[in-house]
């Protein structure tokens, strides 16, 4: 059995030209194992720490070396030679390494480095796709709980079309509006009307007369509109421009990223487009149960700030029998947040990133807990995203079932889009595609 014959890590960069960390796992087979970290923007406060360099100059204090030589110095002496094959066990030998409850003493970007690597190096070595070898994994761990195993499905993604909040300068409010092709029948076709439909978009932006629209980090249009409501009826309009009904072939999935208008301090909501007025949770519960009233929306994500539970337990009770409602800062792929969440009745999806939780393991148990309360998966990527495509990978071989990546721009994005045209091209013309809102 191939078994871990050594780790090397080094500082790179991603797409917003910050550094992360790429680790690179080395099996006795002599395959060579890559994954590459990616890095958040809008982070919750809940999520796993990645380590930087705060007290060294370069990079502004962005660099990421303490966390490469946590790899090289006391992660790789403590797990070479283990069994490639014995996932749990590493990623488990990794979390008590680190002995911290988020990371914060190795990094989660030095632990995820290394998790993802050797999934990476394990597949290569037994001559697999990664989705497949992940596939496996995935089904040992449904077999525990007792859950019939999954095949392979491509996701649904869900793209951004207009972005704001922290991945655009603060242009809007809230952070995105994203589009989900509902009735797309294949990956390759969704992908298809997605990029038919970012092009009209941008089309609508200059005939309203802005000439220079940029694109955010994750590659959505970044005009500045008056608020929120003008983005949902300029991609309403894309919708409609395009042959499509609104809701019922494409629809609008917003990311309101609530905290970073909420005030901790009064415990109220204030967005600029408003006037900064102050809104309690119940008057934010009505402005998004507005939303979701006027414009084709079928999931919303972060609609309240991160500690918010009575809220986003009202706001589940008034939304949740009608609509996906996915908690990212809520729950940040952690279990015991996720639990208290379906105790709660708060939201009823999840966003899955693995840099939230540090372990693709940990990935994995956020996934079960889910889909063992009957809440939605999105498989997300981050504002901070590289060429690494893993999360393609993850949420074919778990049948998540949706996938967030961000826009088809830029080619950090793209290496995601393509990765998943390749899977589909393997899974054959009859390749299992979900279709959460078909």
């Amino acid at each position: 059995m191939a078994t871990l014959m050594g780790l090397k890590a080094r500082q790179v960069l991603d797409s917003r030209g910050r550094p992360t960390v790429e680790v690179d796992a080395i099996a006795s087979t002599g395959a060579i194992g890559r994954a590459i970290v990616p890095s958040g923007a809008s982070t919750g406060r809940h999520e796993a720490i990645e380590l930087r360099d705060a007290d060294r100059p370069r990079y502004g204090g962005l660099g990421v070396m303490q966390a490469v030589e946590n790899v090289t110095r006391h992660i790789a002496p403590e797990v070479i030679g283990i069994d490639l094959d014995d996932q749990p066990g590493l990623d488990a030998r990794l979390i008590a390494l680190d002995g911290t409850p988020n990371k914060s003493r190795l990094g989660a970007n030095a632990v995820l480095g290394v998790s993802l690597a050797v999934a990476h190096a394990t597949a290569l070595a037994r001559g697999e796709e990664l989705f497949v070898h992940l596939n496996r994994l995935w089904n040992n761990r449904l077999a525990k709980e007792g859950i019939q195993p999954d095949l392979p499905t491509m996701p649904m993604p869900m793209v951004n079309m207009i972005s704001g909040g922290l991945h655009a300068g603060g242009n809007l409010d809230i952070q995105d509006v994203l589009l989900i092709p509902t009735a797309a029948t294949s990956y390759s076709e969704a992908l298809e009307q997605i990029v038919r439909l970012y092009r009209v978009v941008g089309t609508i932006l200059r005939k309203a007369g802005h000439e220079s629209v940029l694109v955010g980090d994750e590659g959505g249009y970044g005009p500045r509109l008056r608020d929120a409501e003008e983005a949902f009826r300029i991609v309403t309009e894309a919708i409609v421009a395009c042959g499509l009904e609104p809701g019922r072939d494409a629809a609008i999935a917003p990311d309101v990223a609530s905290n970073h208008f909420f005030d901790p301090a009064r415990g109220t909501y204030r967005m600029k487009a408003t006037g900064d007025l102050d809104r309690d949770s119940a008057a934010m519960v009505d402005l998004i149960a507005g939303w979701a009233e006027r414009y084709p929306i079928v999931s919303i994500e972060d609609g309240l700030a991160e500690d918010d539970w009575e809220g986003w337990s009202a706001l589940t009770a008034r939304l949740g029998g009608r609509m996906q409602l996915v908690g990212d800062d809520l729950f940040t792929t952690q279990e015991a947040r996720i639990r208290r969440g379906i105790e709660q009745k708060a939201g009823n999806a999840v966003l899955i990133k693995v840099n939230q939780v540090g372990t693709l393991t940990e990935t994995f148990d956020a996934l079960v807990l889910a889909r063992s309360a009957g809440f939605r998966a999105v498989v997300s990527a981050r504002s901070g995203e590289t060429e690494d495509a893993t999360i393609a990978d993850l949420a074919v071989a778990t049948a998540a079932g949706q996938i967030k990546i961000g826009s088809v721009a830029r080619s950090e994005r793209l290496a995601k889009y393509n990765r998943l045209l390749r899977i589909e091209e393997a899974l054959g013309p009859d390749a299992p595609f979900a279709r959460p809102f078909g």
